[in-house]
C-alpha cells in the first residue's frame, strides 16, 4: 500500500530540502515524490542531500499545479503549522498516519507541503479533505520541511506496522468510493457557477461562501455516487433559471410592445 501514498512538495525553495525529503521517504519505505513547480529542480544540491535515495529522485513527478498532482487520490491531506481563519477538519501526526494507511487500500493517497517560509496558501489548503499539524515547541515552531516529512513518513510507517500487528482500527467500508481531488475540484466550479446563476453568490463580493462550502464537503466526505446526484441537482438548477431568465425576458418584451 505504501505505492499508493504520494508525497507532495509545492513551490519547494531549496533543492537540498527536496533531496532531504527524498531520503525520509525511502527510510520510511516510501517512493511517490511529487513537485509542484520547484524554484530549482534538477539540482545537485538535491541529489547531496539524497544520499542513497536516489531512485526517489529520479522517479519524482514534476508539475505545475497542485490540482495536477492531487488530481487522481480520494484523500488529500495538507499540512499547516498555524491557525486558520476558518477551521478545518484537523488529525494529529499520528492520526494521519493512521488515515493515510488505512485509505491507501482503497485509492491513492496524498499528503502535501508547503513553502519553506510560508507553507500552503489558504487556497491550496481548501483543496485538502484534512489538516495535519505537528505540535512542535511553541517557543520555535518552525520545522525544516525534509523534517516534517521525516515526522509524518514516520508514522504511516508506523501504522502499517500497527497494522500488520492486528493493531491499527479498520475503517468503516462504504459501498462507494469517495470522490477523488479532480472530480470535487470539478463539483466546486459547477457549484460556484450555479450559485452565481440563480443570484445567490456574486463573485465580485465572495465573501467566505466558498471556502466554507468547501469545508462543509470536507467534513461529510462525499461519495462519487453522491457528486454525482449533486451535480445532477446543480444542472437542474441552471436549467429551471435559465428558463425563468428567458420567461422574464418574454415578458419585458410582451410589455414593450
Amino acid at each position: 500500500m505504501f505505492e499508493n501514498v504520494r508525497i507532495v512538495l509545492v513551490n519547494t525553495t531549496h533543492p537540498g530540502n527536496i533531496g532531504g525529503a527524498a531520503r525520509a521517504m525511502k527510510n520510511m519505505g516510501l517512493s511517490r515524490l511529487y513537485l509542484v513547480s520547484p524554484k530549482e529542480y534538477p539540482a545537485d544540491r538535491a541529489v547531496w542531500r539524497a544520499a542513497n535515495a536516489l531512485d526517489v529522485l529520479d522517479n519524482a513527478v514534476v508539475v505545475d499545479t497542485l490540482d495536477e498532482a492531487v488530481g487522481s487520490c480520494g484523500l488529500v491531506v495538507g499540512t499547516s503549522a498555524r491557525e486558520r481563519r476558518i477551521p478545518w477538519p484537523l488529525l494529529n501526526p499520528r492520526e494521519c498516519g493512521e488515515r493515510v494507511w488505512q485509505e491507501s487500500s482503497e485509492h491513492e493517497v496524498a499528503i502535501v507541503f508547503g513553502r519553506e517560509d510560508r507553507g500552503l496558501t489558504n487556497e491550496e489548503l481548501h483543496k485538502c479533505t484534512y489538516h495535519v499539524h505537528i505540535p512542535s515547541n511553541p517557543e520555535y515552531s518552525s520545522l525544516n520541511l525534509a523534517a516534517a516529512v521525516q515526522v509524518l513518513c514516520y508514522e504511516v510507517r508506523m501504522a502499517s506496522l500497527a497494522n500488520a500487528d492486528g493493531k491499527l482500527p479498520s475503517l468503516c467500508e462504504w459501498d462507494v468510493p469517495p470522490a477523488r481531488a479532480e472530480d470535487l475540484e470539478m463539483y466546486f466550479q459547477h457549484l460556484e457557477q450555479a450559485l452565481v446563476d440563480i443570484g445567490f453568490h456574486s463573485r465580485d463580493n465572495p465573501r467566505q461562501t466558498m471556502p466554507r462550502l468547501r469545508r462543509l464537503y470536507s467534513r461529510i466526505r462525499l461519495d462519487e455516487m453522491e457528486l454525482s446526484i449533486l451535480r445532477g441537482v446543480l444542472t437542474a438548477m441552471q436549467n429551471l433559471a435559465h428558463k425563468m431568465r428567458q420567461l422574464t425576458g418574454d415578458k419585458q418584451s410582451d410589455t414593450r410592445t
